[in-house]
Formats: C-alpha cells, sequence, structure tokens
C-alpha cells in the first residue's frame, strides 16, 4: 500500500518551509541560550520507557540521575496519565530497578534489583495501595528478573539462567559451589556463538519460572528436564545487554508463551531463528507453535483474549536485512490457530519498532521508523490498512504503552535532538501528544539547541539520499562554518531526530561547526529495498554517497566552507570512515571508532561472522571480489589522511585488532595519527570520565584541522 506519513515531495516541501523559517529563526547569534557543555548534557535526568497500569490511569518509568562517579542512582517513578499530577518518585535507593510490571488490579508493581544482601538481582513487588518499602519475592542463587504477574495476581513468572541440568535450587547452589572451588580459570566452547559484544558466551541458558507472588513458595523451573532446553541450539534473544527471554502469559493464566531459539548453535554457518512456544505452568514439554525459519519475538495477547501478536520476520535465504512485521493470529480456549495467521502489516513498507494491543482489542498501536523519525500508527488486528496516528514534524516517538481498560490513552516516550526523552500521552484523534513529564525542561532552557534540519538530494546513482543539517550553537549566517559529515553505525539503522549521548551532534557542533549526518543506502526507514541495497557493496556506494552529501551541503548552504571538511562515525560509521581513508583524499581529517580496517579478519574475530559472509557473496576464502576491492587495508599504500582512532578494549563486535591493525598501517605510512584504547569500554564509551575524556580528544582533533 502507499506509504502516506512522510512521502518524499512532501518531505521536500516541508523542508523548504522549514529551511526558511529556520533562517529566520538564527538570523542573528543566540544571546539568550549558551553553548551546550558535556556536564550538561551527561547530568540530564534519563527518563526509561513507560508502562502503562491496566486501569490507564498510572504510569510508571525509570528515572536516572547521572553522575561522573560512583553517586549515579536510578528510581522508579509514577505520574497520572490525565497529567493532573506531577511526577512521583517511589523507590529510592542506590540500586536501579528495571523490568517493570504492574498486576492486573493496578494495585501492584514488581520489578528486579539487585539491593543490599542481595548476591543476584531478584524480583521485588510494591504493594501502592499498602504503601511502604518494596518486598523481595524470590531467592535465587541465579538471580531473577523481568517479572509478569499471572492474570488473577496471584502467581509471578520470571527469567533465570539456572546452571546446566538442574532440577532445583539445590542442584543450582551446588553448581555454583563448584564454580567457585574449581582452581583453573578456562572456557570451553564446542560450537558458535562464544562472544556477544562485550561478554564471553556461558553455558547458563534463560529459563522461564513460575512462584506465587507473596513470595510463599518455591519457584518451579517450567523447562527444567526438558528437551527444549538441552537442545544445544537452545537460547534466548540476544541484546547488547546479554541473553533475554519474551514470555508472556495465556489469558486464562494456566500457561506461558514464550520465544526461543533452536539452531544457534549454527550461527557460524546459517542464519538462526526464534519460535514460540507454549508450556502449562504445571510444567512439561514445551509445544512449538510456530514452524522452523522464520522469527518470532515479543508476544502478547489482546484484553480479550482473542488474539496473540507478535513481530515477525520472515527468513530470506540471501537477505541479511528484513524489514521486521506484526503478525497476528487468532487464539481460544483451546489455543491457538496458526494456520490463520495474519500478517498485519504487510505491504507497509515499514520496520515495526515497539508495539502494544489496543484496549479494544480490535486494533494494534505501533512505532515505526520513517525517514529520520519514528512515528505512531494503528492497524486492525484482522488486518486492513495501516493508519497514521502521529508523525511529529520533530522528534521520535518509542516504548509505546497504553492500558487494558476502554478509557485507557496511548502513552509513549518522546524525544528530539534537542531535548532527551520524557513521557507524553497520545491524543490518537487529534494527532497530537501531551508531555506528563518535564525532568530537563529548566536545564534545557538555557541551552543553545537548535532542531536538526533536513534535505535531500538524489545521488548519482539515482537513489534519493536524506540527511541532516546541525547547525553550531550561536549560529551566524554571515560567517562560515567548517563541515564535518558523521557516519551512522549499524548500517542497518539511520540518523534520526532523536537525543544521542554517545555521538550528541550539538556537543559536537558545539566549537563552531556544521554537521550533516547521511542517511546512505542501507540506512532503515526508507524502505526494506533500501536498507537491501547495500548487500554485495557494503562501502564504495556508501562512501560515494557521503562524498555527495557533503557537496550537496556545501552546495545549499553559502555557509558551509567547502574547503574544511573533516568526516567521521563508530561502529558501521568507523568501517566507513576507514573507507573514506582507503578511497578518497577529499577530508582534511578523520575521526574513527570501533571501525574494521580488514573485512577478513573482521570476519574471523567478531561475535557475529554469518552475515557478514552472506553480504559479501561468499566467505572470503573463496575468492570474492567483493573481499578485495572493499577491504580498506588493501589500500593501505594511499594511506594519506589524518586519523583519530579511538576503540574499546572489550569490544568483541569489532574487536582491538581491527583497530590494532589500522594504527599499525597508520603508523607505516607515517600518517599523522592518534590511538586511544579504553580498556574498560565496550563496543560504546559509556563511562561518564572517559565519554568527557572522548569528546574532549575529538574537539581538539576537530579543531587542529577545521577552526582557525
Amino acid at each position: 500500500m502507499p506509504l502516506t506519513p512522510r512521502p518524499l515531495l512532501l518531505a521536500t516541501l516541508a523542508f523548504g518551509l522549514l529551511a526558511t523559517a529556520a533562517s529566520v529563526a538564527h538570523a542573528a547569534p543566540s544571546t539568550a541560550r549558551r553553548t551546550p557543555t558535556h556536564e550538561d548534557l551527561w547530568l540530564l535526568k534519563r527518563v526509561g520507557a513507560p508502562v502503562a497500569s491496566p486501569n490507564g490511569q498510572w504510569v510508571a518509568f525509570n528515572v536516572t540521575e547521572p553522575a561522573y562517579d560512583d553517586k549515579q542512582v536510578s528510581d522508579v517513578w509514577l505520574v497520572a496519565t490525565n497529567g493532573t499530577q506531577p511526577p512521583r518518585r517511589l523507590t529510592n535507593t542506590r540500586a536501579g530497578e528495571s523490568g517493570l510490571t504492574w498486576s492486573a488490579d493496578s494495585r501492584r508493581l514488581a520489578f528486579s534489583s539487585k539491593r543490599d544482601g542481595d548476591d543476584a538481582a531478584q524480583v521485588y513487588v510494591l504493594d501502592l495501595a499498602q504503601g511502604g518499602d518494596a518486598q523481595r519475592v524470590t531467592s535465587l542463587v541465579t538471580g531473577a528478573k523481568a517479572p509478569q504477574f499471572s492474570p488473577d495476581g496471584t502467581q509471578l513468572l520470571f527469567i533465570s539462567n539456572p546452571y546446566p541440568g538442574a532440577m532445583s535450587e539445590a542442584d543450582n547452589k551446588k553448581a555454583q559451589e563448584a564454580e567457585k572451588a574449581r582452581k583453573y580459570n578456562a572456557r570451553v566452547y564446542t560450537g558458535f556463538p562464544v562472544r556477544n559484544w562485550d561478554r564471553w558466551v556461558d553455558t547458563r541458558r534463560p529459563h522461564v519460572y513460575v512462584q506465587a507472588s507473596d513470595g510463599t513458595a518455591t519457584a518451579r523451573d517450567l523447562l527444567a528436564g526438558t528437551k527444549l532446553a538441552a537442545m544445544p541450539g537452545y537460547g534466548g534473544r540476544s541484546g547488547d545487554g546479554g541473553e533475554d527471554m519474551d514470555v508472556t502469559w495465556t489469558p486464562d493464566g494456566k500457561a506461558v508463551v514464550f520465544a526461543a531459539s533452536t539452531d544457534r548453535d549454527q550461527s557460524a554457518h546459517a542464519f538462526t531463528s526464534m519460535n514460540l512456544w507454549q508450556v502449562p505452568t504445571t510444567g512439561g514439554e514445551p509445544l512449538r507453535l510456530t514452524a522452523e525459519g522464520d522469527s518470532w519475538a515479543r508476544p502478547r495477547f489482546s484484553a480479550d483474549g482473542n488474539w496473540l501478536a507478535a513481530l515477525y520476520e520472515r527468513r530470506s535465504g540471501d537477505k541479511v536485512y528484513v524489514a521486521t512485521q506484526l503478525a497476528s493470529v487468532p487464539w481460544s480456549t483451546t489455543g491457538g490457530d496458526f494456520s490463520k495467521r495474519v500478517l498485519v502489516t504487510a505491504g507497509f513498507d515499514r520496520a515495526v519498532s515497539s508495539f502494544v494491543l489496543a484496549p479494544d482489542s480490535k486494533q494494534a498501536w505501533f512505532s515505526a521508523e520513517d525517514m529520520g523519525g519514528e512515528n505512531l500508527y494503528a492497524v486492525p488486528l484482522a488486518g486492513g490498512k495501516v493508519r497514521t496516528v502521529v508523525a511529529p514534524e520533530h522528534g521520535v516517538y518509542t516504548n509505546v504503552s497504553t492500558g487494558v481498560a476502554k478509557s485507557s490513552a496511548m502513552v509513549a516516550a518522546y524525544e528530539s535532538a534537542s531535548a532527551p526523552v520524557e513521557i507524553v500521552r497520545v491524543d490518537a484523534a487529534k494527532g497530537t501528544h501531551t508531555a506528563l513529564t518535564h525532568f530537563n525542561d529548566t536545564t534545557l532552557a538555557q541551552l543553545d539547541l537548535p532542531p536538526v534540519e533536513e534535505f535531500w538530494f538524489t545521488s548519482k546513482r539515482g537513489a534519493n539520499i536524506h540527511n541532516f543539517l546541525v547547525r553550531p550553537p550561536g549560529f551566524d549566517p554571515a560567517k562560515q562554518y567548517p563541515l564535518f559529515v558523521m557516519l551512522h553505525g549499524g548500517p542497518h539503522t539511520m540518523w534520526r531526530d532523536q537525543f544521542v549521548l554517545r555521538w550528541n551532534y550539538h556537543l559536537l557542533a558545539s566549537r563552531g561547526i556544521v554537521f550533516v549526518l547521511t542517511n546512505y543506502t542501507g540506512s532503515t526507514g526508507f524502505g526494506e529495498a533500501f536498507a537491501q541495497g547495500i548487500q554485495h557493496d557494503p562501502l564504495i556506494g556508501p562512501g560515494l554517497e557521503v562524498n555527495e552529501a557533503a557537496t550537496a551541503a556545501i552546495a545549499k548552504y553559502p555557509f558551509i566552507d567547502g574547503a574544511r571538511q573533516c568526516a567521521g562515525g563508530a561502529s558501521y560509521g568507523g568501517h566507513l570512515a576507514n573507507w573514506l581513508q582507503a578511497s578518497t583524499t577529499h577530508y582534511r581529517c578523520l575521526v574513527s571508532h570501533a571501525g574494521l580496517v580488514n573485512l577478513e579478519a573482521q570476519w574471523g574475530t567478531s561475535d557475529t561472522i554469518y552475515g557478514r559472509e552472506v553480504n559479501m557473496g561468499g566467505p572470503h576464502w573463496e575468492g570474492g571480489k567483493g573481499w578485495q576491492e572493499q577491504n580498506p587495508i588493501k589500500y593501505a599504500a594511499k594511506f594519506r589522511t589524518p586519523v583519530l582512532v579511538t576503540v574499546g578494549e572489550q569490544d568483541f563486535r569489532v574487536p582491538l585488532n581491527n583497530s590494532l591493525e589500522y594504527w599499525s598501517a597508520l603508523q607505516r605510512m607515517q600518517v599523522p595519527s592518534k590511538l586511544i584504547v579504553f580498556p574498560e569500554e565496550n563496543h560504546w564509551i559509556l563511562k561518564g570520565e572517559n565519554s568527557r575524556f572522548w569528546y574532549a580528544e575529538v574537539q581538539d582533533w576537530l579543531a587542529k584541522y577545521l577552526l582557525p
């Protein structure tokens, strides 16, 4: 079906109006607001995902109050969805809380936390009606996370990672004691995977547990002793925070439905999948609900119990990227009829990010990326036309949530490049939202953080390429500014009108540099085919589009000094920066964080490998030309551009060896360069002081080559 949210023509026209308005807004240097500092942005409060109460009256969420030392705190807050009361803090402890969930009567909140006396995170329950402190209800040596109340509120399910073969808590205690007592320290593997982002994969896999919600009974491991859990390919969903499991209660509370893999051990030579399974709360061998091959995630039931919905990805054998869709399945007292599965977003050429089922049990509300934004949509669960709910001029919506009462409103997290996340209530009829929280308004009112601007150009290959432009604080149209082209990671992500800390647009621009953020071929949010367009062309095509973006920006904006240009990025953006090193002398300097320089070395040392192989058309030993023609290290003799190379030593996605190989080549070719290794960091620079140091080094590097 045709896309209606932000079509190219409308976006182009909107940009023209926006550019005119922005020219007026930036007609003179700002005097009312000041240039942001690292401290300003780092210390802004960080608001987590909203979790609406079933009765639709409240929203619970986490708020982190950052610090540069170990005094950072995170607590649970509550706000009324009608906006009549200011948010209030529910917890006040040093330990943070995660996995917030409500009981069906909206009286209790459960969460996971590692508090004083806990050796591992446990589940706590806070009774809002009764008051007082949260009470711990689990005591497992392997910890407990991601709790959910049963429909009648008498039980909790949660996730824990038991030791292999353990049938009871006593078995887990015995295994833990043996592990602590052993005199050697070694990791042993007989299959893939062995690493994930910044941690080594161990032998413990996630299981589903159920116990009384008041903590009076022993927790039951529903997967202990099952054939499923014993399979070498069994596992949950891997993310940058470890391994999770998507699970939900069935409407009658007699079973749970969860997503799990049975083929993760094949990930070195094949794409893997996640299937939906059902197991009774009394235990037993889980029943597979979905067919092998395609992947399912985040199952949830409608309020009336008649639908099961989940995220769905079809597996196409030769495609690395496939767009995530939303699927629904009719459900009855006898279970789901998967032969009547409906792909409710079929024909909607955008990937679903987050979703909830509306209180009327007839439609789903979901968020999806679209051309630099993330909008809210609605679609009937039985299938039908996708309808745009809100497509804001600026910013993105994420983590949509709602209650089950008919009067429940949709709530979401909303942010833009000029302001971090706040919780909002969405008015679907008007296509607007109302902010329910204002944690950072006072600080933001003092800072010059102009909204990002959009522009498009047509590449020489005929693709319509979307870009953001960021003006520096105190912008003066009479001045000439140098240009930095910033390269996003992924590659299957996109630059968004979103507040980010790791590469904050405004902070990097704060010394007087214009930034251009290009959504080159391979980016998401522009249709599945556009994202797939990078396959077999991982660097050359996007690299050319980056250079064209710089040229287009210089032609469009007279305040950009085309004689002063640099470029850089992280992760895939680092890969692309290294390709620019190999393919052009267009830039005065480069910045490369967590970037590969040798495709072959990256294939052999990264925590994920098969997708890289498919992306190149086969393994590198088969001699495919892509491995030779698009491998930066093969062009080391041409390296000339000064470059700042930074890397986290604990990064297993783009391991340290690639940065060291790049550094060695730069030194061999006598290219002006600097290498910074962060021993405690992973793929991202996450610690406050390390981040402050990294920003200062990047800003100094850019000033050296771009500023007078």
